[in-house]
């Protein structure tokens, strides 16, 4: 019998500035509602999903920094979020600004929870792969402060049993790596889900705009079918504090095909019926890990950093 897993991936549009927390849930809760109408097990919310994407502009002021990261989640703000959930029965993903004090230090961390139905938080991931720069450079139209703001992730990527699957997160840029789908595949993974908060236009590469939307689509395709996969990518789009972010929010099948997509750039939810067995005769056949791959030949992939010509 199929292991049907109906998944909600919900893209929301800009959060400007100056648009509170409270706002943000609100508008969530009405996505969560319309996911649990169409029966949905699971809605996934993106990226950051609490605040405008804030790495977007330089702050040097401490207390301005950590006003857009969450010292506890559930926090006051978040808790109807939570409530609501375990109201619907229904589970969710949430990405967030993470503020946590560990090794006697403050440290800050781009995060994602996954909640249960009944509104409980099973597993925790922090972002590895953080683009952009960490210093000031006031020439671009806009910037991406993810290493100034953020330590790159500790967790690693764990995959958890959850809703009768083998589910794991990732966020955003962690999408474009290989080694983060395979560190899950190599965990029997049944469903990666992630949030994005992608520009249109890339300050230091222009010539790249007008493949933003393949390159999101094209990676994740890749990885959801190299792991015989579901994934689920959801964006925050639209205009946001002057920065002109993709949408592209979709659902993609192990054997790599999108099965649906957004087609907007503002609140908008997806749903698919995921058979979480779809993926089976992959991995019995072509991508069968302990068969047909060969760990021995592949050291160079950790033990160099940076690429070294010959």
């Amino acid at each position: 019998m199929s292991r049907i897993l109906t998944v909600g991936a919900a893209q929301l549009g800009p959060i400007q500035r100056d648009e509170s927390r409270v706002s943000a849930v609100a508008r969530m809760i009405a996505l969560m509602r319309q996911a649990k109408s169409h029966g949905c097990d699971l809605v996934v919310f993106p990226e950051a999903a609490l605040t405008a994407f804030f790495p977007h502009w330089w702050m040097e002021d401490e207390d301005e920094i950590d006003s857009y990261f969450e010292t506890a989640m559930p926090s006051n703000e978040t808790a109807p979020l939570f409530e609501e959930a375990a109201k619907l029965g229904i589970g969710f993903h949430l990405g967030y600004a993470e503020l946590a004090h560990e090794d006697g230090r403050k440290r800050r961390f781009n995060t994602a929870v996954l909640v249960d139905k009944s509104g409980k938080i099973i597993g925790k991931y922090r972002k590895i792969h953080l683009p952009g720069h960490p210093d000031h450079k006031p020439e671009n139209a806009f910037q991406n402060l993810e290493k100034r703001y953020f330590e790159t992730g500790n967790l690693g990527w764990p995959v958890w049993r959850a809703m009768d699957a083998n589910i794991g997160m990732m966020i955003c840029n962690d999408r474009r790596w290989p080694e983060s789908y395979r560190s899950m595949g190599l965990q029997d993974v049944e469903l990666i889900v992630l949030g994005y908060n992608t520009p249109k236009h890339n300050p230091p590469a222009p010539q790249h705009d007008r493949l933003g939307n393949f390159h999101n689509q094209l990676v994740m395709q890749a990885g959801a079918y190299q792991n015989a996969t579901w994934v689920v990518g959801v964006a925050k789009a639209g205009l946001e504090a002057g920065v002109d972010q993709i949408g592209g929010t979709c659902i993609i099948a192990p054997t790599g095909e999108v099965v649906a997509q957004a087609v907007t750039e503002g609140d908008e939810l997806i749903v698919a019926l995921c058979d979480m067995d779809l993926g089976k005769s992959y991995k019995n056949s072509t991508f069968n890990f302990a068969r047909h791959r060969e760990p021995q030949a592949y050291g160079l992939i950790v033990e160099r950093k940076g690429a070294v010509a010959p």
